[in-house]
């Protein structure tokens, strides 16, 4: 593998210009403002101009609560009855400004589908700046700014729910994500396909740095602004890098090989979850190795490792069993960027190793927990690893649902009855054979340690397609039960939820029939 860095020249937005005549800003500057009880910075606007483009949020007409995470709220130093107000609601709908906030988006490039798309952005979203705790706070559908492209610069309604629930589904799960605050929605017509209404996402995270903002200005040979960039990252997030044992005198270099090992961790909850992400371009992958833009994402039914969840994604390149391999490859694609700072390919090339050595292991890891397994050495190693190839195939040749099968296998495991395992399987004898293997390998565990790990590893409830599907449907109708519902099993997957085990049932037919595409 040979990496080259290669330049392409784009056309610049000028941010710091297109400031104040946005029209957006215009209709915006008579708004008032609101004190909403946080206390606010912006590490990221100190950056300077080169950045972002300072931009205010387009209001959203009438606006109306959709849905709320109180234990975001909590999170954030907000009780959920102040987040509930009037003020929040115009404040996180676009329509009053937020005392102490610097609205802005920010610019950056990437590939998409495997192709350099040039110059990206935030087209559609206005960070609003960071609390006193560390974490951004960032509108998602607040209209456009100077890098919407041919976008509206809204979101819809239906993709605002299913990022609002699965942000949130997966930080209860352990998986680092973005997270969600809440979703208003508004009359307001979006025209997609078809015509919809929008809706605001207020989401949260440390940072939403991605691989696309490193490839924005080493691409056009900003290597000054690069450089800044890579200092902020390491500094406000990875400052281990300024003293590295493995890469001594070379933060940068520091700096690809952590981002390279959180990617890799993720990467494996991901697989292990049997979670789909859809559309892993550059520019959607986080500097902090966080889930981040939820679009046409799918957690598993049948478990198939070349499912592709994106209905844009003609080609399969997102397909499930694809992800590790694409997310190295864009690795790769961030140490291109970064090599002007790295300024030694081999060294560049070794940072990027620590993916492939920590996948591999994490993986492992998450499946053993999956069987309740501790770890081992030698042939009592290779026999595990053995042992979940050959469940993985048998889920795959027959089809089998994912996560009813891991919880049944959990259950069992607690019950020493598999009967709710076999009952997956039409080929008894293949599935009778491995259980037996399984079985013996089970009594070097305690029983209860084991039965404890795999329910709280293997959930019970995952945000599929066709729930979230029903909550969509009956938020048009402006009843937002389904999505509250859907939301407080979410925040405590494990748990068993008496009353609720239609939501951990089987999809019906009509769930495959389901398509998500990126349009959003």
């Amino acid at each position: 593998m040979v990496l080259r860095f290669f330049r392409i020249t784009l056309h610049r937005a000028g941010p710091s210009s297109l400031r104040d005549n946005h029209p957006m800003n215009l209709a915006a500057k008579t708004l008032g403002e609101v004190d909403c009880g946080l206390s606010w910075r912006n590490s990221f606007h100190a950056l300077g101009p080169a950045f972002y483009s300072s931009v205010i949020p387009e209001p959203l007409p009438a606006p109306y609560w959709v849905g709320r995470s109180e234990p975001m709220a909590r999170e954030l130093g907000l009780e959920p009855a102040v987040l509930a107000s009037p003020e929040w609601l115009d404040a996180l709908s676009g329509n009053r400004m937020i005392r102490g906030t610097q609205p802005l988006a920010g610019v950056y490039s990437g590939h998409q589908f495997g192709h350099w798309a040039g110059q990206l952005g935030d087209g559609r979203a206005h960070l609003l700046g960071e609390t006193s705790n560390g974490l951004e706070v960032q509108l998602k559908g607040s209209g456009l700014t100077p890098y919407s492209r041919m976008g509206d610069g809204r979101a819809v309604l239906r993709s605002s729910i299913r990022e609002f629930l699965c942000s949130e589904a997966m930080h209860a799960l352990g998986i680092p994500s973005t997270r969600a605050l809440c979703v208003t929605g508004s009359d307001a017509p979006v025209q997609r396909e078809t015509t919809e209404t929008a809706a605001v996402l207020t989401r949260i995270a440390p940072s939403f740095i991605r691989f696309g903002h490193f490839e924005h200005f080493s691409h056009r040979g900003q290597h000054l602004e690069l450089k800044t960039l890579a200092d902020y990252v390491i500094d406000r997030f990875y400052p281990q890098c300024r003293e590295s044992g493995k890469f001594p005198g070379h933060a940068y270099a520091a700096l690809l090989d952590a981002v390279s090992e959180r990617t890799a961790a993720l990467l494996a909850q991901w697989q292990a979850a049997g979670f789909c992400h859809g559309v892993m371009n550059t520019d959607n992958m986080s500097i902090l190795g966080l889930t981040i833009d939820y679009g046409p994402f799918q957690f598993l039914d049948a478990f198939d490792p070349g499912h592709i969840c994106n209905h844009s994604d003609t080609l399969g390149r997102y397909a499930y069993a694809q992800q590790p391999n694409v997310a190295y490859w864009n690795l790769f694609c961030l140490a291109q960027a970064l090599l002007p700072l790295i300024g030694d390919q081999e060294m560049a090339l070794a940072a990027l190793d620590s993916y492939k050595t920590l996948f591999a292991a994490e993986l492992g890891r998450r499946m053993r927990a999956k069987l309740g397994l501790d770890e081992r050495e030698g042939a009592t190693a290779q026999a595990d690893e053995a042992r979940t190839g050959e469940i993985l195939a048998l889920l795959a040749k027959h089809r089998i649902d994912y996560s009813i099968f891991w919880r049944r296998l959990s259950r069992g495991a607690a019950s020493a009855n598999w009967q709710g395992v076999r009952d997956l399987f039409l080929d008894r004898p293949a599935i009778d054979a491995w259980l037996l293997r399984y079985s013996e390998r089970l009594t070097l565990v305690p029983r209860p340690l084991a039965a404890d790990l795999m329910l709280s590893t293997n959930p019970k409830f995952v945000l599929r397609n066709h729930l979230a599907q029903a909550a969509i449907e009956q938020a048009k109708l402006k009843d937002f039960s389904g999505v509250q519902t859907l939301l407080t099993l979410l925040q405590s997957p494990f748990a068993e939820h008496p009353g609720f085990d239609d939501y951990a049932d089987f999809p019906p037919d009509w769930a495959s029939k389901i398509e998500i595409s990126c349009s959003s």
